[in-house]
């Protein structure tokens, strides 16, 4: 007999359920409509077919808003009887996080991908013309792959995908799904993990995914252009189209990046973690695809090769997709996704793919349009050739590493990744960008077809020779030249390119306007080079134990125990050229703030710098999670992060309620054993770590919650107190009531002391003052690491001037296209 549960909000569910069938239906109707508008309507303006498949695609779009408005409904109202709201929600996030937390899980990220490729798809109907049939054929069908990920329907006992309206007692078996009220025992969601409440986590993944689903547009047409044999006619239209796409995901990308280095404790802002290499594979290849889509243009050479790299681009897409969520890398990378079942399924959407990437260039291989004249050493076309060559040679080295876990899945092996991974990808990736970045440079100086051979190396070698020289004189002053010296190399070019590069610009503004976007661009890309390679391979730990104090063996796990420090709270502590003190924390749940005070001073004990960092902990189901804080300058950053500490719980320093103090009373455990003194007004009393001075007593003390009769007496002690040179006061109480005395004393956490106003001595006009003192093992503590990066800068900013390049090309193509 079926269970009637009570309580469930099943109606939600149910109609994001219908939407998803429908998403999908449509989109295989679009598909299927514009297949044969394609192939059987050849010539007909508006045939039935057509309208056929706009209509499908059309409705597609509005199912998969309609899938968004039914599953922000179950998150936004908490109805944790569905899975999805309660694996990645809680009551107690903002809403922000709850916005975010739609494409917190796999179904997410998938419907998010979904709704970026149908608004391209819509995009496209209208704007594509002549070629809406046959580029909307293929991304009807790539709408149809995507909408098999979260469609969560079974067919021959097998389930197609996973949908995010699974009901919490469908997902697993538990003894509390037998009861009818089992909702009334679930009165939260699992939350968000810590690292994730992040303000990146709202802008970063829609970005990822608009650049992912920007991918299928040029292959689109490339299939398009092979498919109706118009082999060259597609290359225009699809530039722009291969900018954007590029432009979309590189920022999706460095949005990743900065994510990880101001807010994720990853040491940095590229560590070589698997998913991170997996979301460029796609971007470099298509980078590499659209420089030669540009030399066929101009030329009519390389035309395989450009073919053959933009549809590749969007199979390297679906890879990555796989790496990342099909849980192949779970022992590898800190970023992946579990397996939801979808692995196969994965497999086969990449065969997809790659299946009408091979059966197009081998069918059309005899009639593809490759020139039979060899290009020109000195012409701009075989050097970019040369530079797409080791862009996709890049890619597979990064590939080939990166797929080890996949490798010994496939032949059973049991391969491992070199052992020191960051150096090895940092060397040979290096390598690698020295020629690119090289050829970003020279190629400027060559013509297309045919170049002034002599003209040519007058001017390159002039340029390279400044480059050389300043080159050198950033190696020597940022400590480059010590490293491997294919660093210098990949530096010199990076260099050179953006001598070269602003020449070029300098000449756009003369006149040659259209050169400018290529040139923004390389001069964006030449300083990102830069900048990586200084902050990357010349960041220095300023947080270097030398006191010889270890830490346990979980600990060195995780992290260098030689690279961290603990700083007592106010004990001020050296640490390179600063003097840092852990001055205090606060509480805004989840986020544990702490406040590191860094101080420069000069020989003749004057401050020349001062600032506070606040680097944050967030615990949840027993992890500690921290994300650093960072000082910025114009040529470097201090980062900060807290590997380690002991106060995890808030402070509540000067409470005065009579149940404070009695608790107080309750944990002199925590404390050395107390010393007491007898002292009068302007005494001092001297302790392990600074003085206490009696400064007053106050004959008409309070306690909160304690009345006083005329007979009662209650005095406070005003005392202040100097701590590693940190002031702060107290004034503990000592009180005669109804004939009995009490003392209440009061706590001062950040100086790890307790101290009681315990007698009056009339006779010696003094009182008596009992000081208890925090044993070093029981005062507040944190371990942290802190790095310099030099340079970084070079980095974040060559990044935005590279996406202004790509913006700048685009609206260059647009206009080519309308002149056309």
């Amino acid at each position: 007999m079926d269970i009637q549960f009570k309580g469930e909000h099943l109606l939600p569910g149910q109609i994001g359920q219908f939407f998803i069938v429908l998403s999908f239906g449509a989109a295989l109707l679009s598909f299927i409509s514009y297949y044969f508008a394609t192939t059987d309507d050849v010539g007909k303006q508006n045939s039935l077919w057509q309208k056929l498949g706009r209509a499908g695609f059309l409705v597609n779009l509005a199912s998969i808003i309609g899938i968004g408005v039914c599953l922000f409904t179950l998150i936004y109202k908490h109805y944790f009887e569905y899975h999805y709201a309660w694996a990645y929600t809680s009551r107690s996030l903002s809403i922000y996080y709850i916005l975010s937390a739609f494409w917190n899980g796999q179904e997410g990220g998938f419907l998010l991908w979904l709704f970026w490729q149908a608004v391209l798809g819509t995009f496209l109907i209208f704007r594509s013309k002549s070629w809406e049939r046959p580029v909307m054929t293929v991304v009807a069908m790539s709408q149809v792959v995507l909408a098999a990920m979260v469609l969560g329907v079974e067919v021959f006992g097998q389930r197609i995908g996973s949908s995010p309206f699974l009901l919490l007692r469908q997902s697993m078996e538990a003894p509390i799904f037998s009861n009818p009220n089992y909702l009334e025992f679930i009165k939260d969601g699992q939350g968000m993990v810590p690292s994730l409440q992040n303000y990146w986590m709202i802008i970063h993944p829609p970005t990822l995914f608009l650049g992912f689903a920007s991918m299928v547009v040029p292959f689109a047409y490339a299939v398009a252009g092979l498919w109706q044999k118009k082999y060259k006619e597609w290359v225009a239209p699809a530039i722009p189209y291969a900018l954007f796409a590029c432009m979309i995901l590189g920022t999706g990308v460095v949005m990743g990046s900065f994510w990880a280095y101001e807010s994720l404790n990853f040491g940095g802002f590229w560590a070589w973690d698997p998913v991170e290499n997996a979301s460029i594979f796609p971007w470099i290849v298509l980078v590499a695809g659209l420089h030669v889509l540009i030399v066929f243009k101009n030329t009519g050479h390389s035309y395989f090769t450009a073919t053959f790299l933009v549809l590749l681009s969007n199979v390297l897409t679906w890879y990555s997709s796989f790496l990342n969520r099909s849980g192949i890398l779970g022992d590898t990378s800190v970023h992946s996704f579990t397996d939801l079942g979808m692995f196969w399924q994965l497999v086969i959407s990449i065969f997809i793919f790659l299946g009408i990437t091979i059966w197009l260039l081998v069918s059309r291989w005899k009639e593809l349009p490759i020139t039979k004249k060899d290009e020109d050493t000195y012409s701009r076309e075989f050097w970019m050739f040369v530079g797409a060559v080791f862009m996709g040679l890049s890619c597979f080295h990064l590939l080939v590493v990166t797929s080890v876990p996949v490798w010994n899945a496939i032949f059973h092996t049991k391969m491992a990744p070199p052992s020191d991974i960051i150096k090895h990808y940092n060397v040979i990736q290096s390598s690698f960008v020295f020629v690119i970045v090289l050829v970003t440079g020279f190629s400027q100086f060559l013509k297309y077809k045919k170049t002034d051979v002599t003209k040519f190396f007058v001017i390159t070698g002039s340029y390279l020779l400044i480059a050389a020289a300043l080159t050198a004189l950033i190696a020597y002053t940022s400590g480059v030249y010590k490293l491997n010296f294919v660093f210098v190399l990949a530096m010199w070019g990076s260099v050179y390119s953006v001598l070269v590069n602003g020449k070029v610009l300098a000449d756009a503004f003369k006149g040659k306007f259209k050169l400018a976007g290529s040139a923004v661009a390389h001069i964006g890309f030449g300083l990102l080079m830069i900048g990586a390679l200084i902050s990357a391979g010349t960041s220095k730990v300023i947080s270097i134990n030398n006191t010889g104090e270890a830490y346990n063996a979980e600990f060195a796990k995780e992290e260098n125990p030689r690279e961290n420090v603990t700083v007592y709270r106010n004990q001020p502590t050296k640490l390179g050229d600063y003097t840092v003190t852990y001055i205090g924390d606060s509480i805004s749940s989840p986020n544990h703030w702490f406040k590191i005070n860094y101080k420069k001073i000069d020989a003749n004990g004057k401050i020349t710098e001062e600032f506070t960092l606040k680097p944050k902990v967030q615990v949840s189901k027993g992890t500690m999670s921290a994300s650093p804080d960072t000082r910025h300058y114009l040529f470097s950053d201090i980062y900060t992060h807290i590997t380690l500490t002991n106060a995890i719980t808030p402070t509540e320093a000067g409470t005065e309620s009579a149940e404070a103090a009695h608790d107080a009373d309750n944990d002199d455990k925590n404390y050395d054993a107390p010393v007491s003194h007898e002292v009068k007004t302007g005494d001092t009393i001297r302790y392990r770590d600074g003085y206490i001075v009696l400064t007053g007593l106050n004959k008409e003390a309070k306690v909160q919650n304690i009345p006083l009769s005329d007979s009662d007496v209650a005095i406070g002690a005003h005392l202040e107190i100097v701590s590693n040179s940190n002031k702060y006061s107290a004034t503990p109480v000592y009180m005669i009531k109804n004939g009995n005395v009490f003392d209440f004393a009061r706590k001062v956490d950040d100086a790890g002391l307790k101290l009681r106003f315990s007698k009056v001595i009339p006779e010696h006009k003094t009182v008596e003052i009992v000081v208890y003192q925090q044993p070093e093992s029981k005062k507040k503590f944190v371990v942290m690491k802190a790095i310099q990066f030099p340079f970084i800068n070079f980095f974040w900013a060559g990044t935005i001037i590279m996406v202004i390049g790509f913006f700048m090309s685009i609206l260059r193509r647009k206009r080519e296209l309308k002149t056309v």
